[in-house]
């Protein structure tokens, strides 16, 4: 009988993640502020300077940025799919609600992890499409995997600095906050061109950036030098990711 019941508990528990992935999945289906930026920049801008521009050389434009531009797209992925939403939901008070409800209370936050994951999913696929096909880009079918597993996961860091985003900024200051931060650390993190092209003080201040270490792994893979070891980028990159998780919460305990 206690096994009935503790089996038919956690199939409860896994039916209510899944309900809250589906609601928040739709949610974001419905805005397409979010969609179409999301999904189609990266695409976009590697199709521009990736395979346009990078036909011009010897073809490792396209892979370099092909790994690059995946982590591009896993930041915006992250960053926009929780500060903004959460912002609007904290100023409505979404947070009072939640705790009256049956429902565990990492839900949504799980559940839009993994619709932030599902995202990158889609965004490093379609560049690997086009990376093959226009690109004359080949990697081993290990390389492939190892790409979209660093890409997908890679997604995580940037949640946890949208999540701390949206715990501090105001529905209406929070894009405005995530773009002042997206774009610059996009540019100055090496992912829309080499950091070896631009002066030599940009490449000495790349490491304060979560997204240079995250490309680092994620060029490493595709073949690209290494820099320093991967352990200390995955170092970094967990860092980032459990001190913005613990100061969101706090202060999202704090306010409710």
């Amino acid at each position: 009988m206690d096994t009935t019941i503790e089996t038919g508990a956690r199939v409860g528990l896994l039916r209510c993640y899944l309900l809250d992935t589906r609601c928040e999945l739709l949610r974001l289906l419905r805005e397409p502020m979010y969609i179409i930026p999301t999904l189609l920049f990266p695409a976009l801008f590697y199709v521009m300077f990736g395979l346009l521009l990078g036909s011009r050389g010897s073809g490792e434009a396209a892979r370099y940025l092909l790994a690059t531009y995946g982590v591009f797209g896993a930041m915006g992925a992250g960053l926009f799919g929780f500060s903004v939403t959460l912002a609007i939901d904290r100023e409505r008070g979404f947070f009072a609600l939640r705790r009256a409800l049956p429902a565990p209370p990492s839900a949504w936050l799980v559940a839009r992890m993994l619709i932030a994951m599902l995202f990158a999913l889609a965004i490093v696929l379609e560049l690997a499409l086009l990376a093959v096909a226009f690109g004359g880009v080949s990697l081993a079918a290990g390389q492939w995997a190892l790409l979209w597993t660093v890409t997908v996961l890679g997604a995580l860091p940037f949640c946890a600095i949208g999540l701390l985003l949206g715990s501090v900024a105001s529905a209406n200051a929070a894009p405005a906050w995530v773009n002042l931060l997206f774009l610059p650390m996009a540019f100055l993190s090496g992912l829309w061109l080499p950091l070896a092209m631009l002066p030599d003080v940009f490449a000495r201040l790349a490491p304060l950036w979560p997204a240079w270490h995250l490309a680092q792994i994620a060029l490493g893979v595709t073949g690209q030098p290494a820099t320093t070891s991967p352990w200390l980028h995955l170092l970094v990159l967990a860092v980032v990711t459990v001190a913005c998780c613990v100061l969101a919460l706090r202060r999202l305990a704090r306010a409710v």
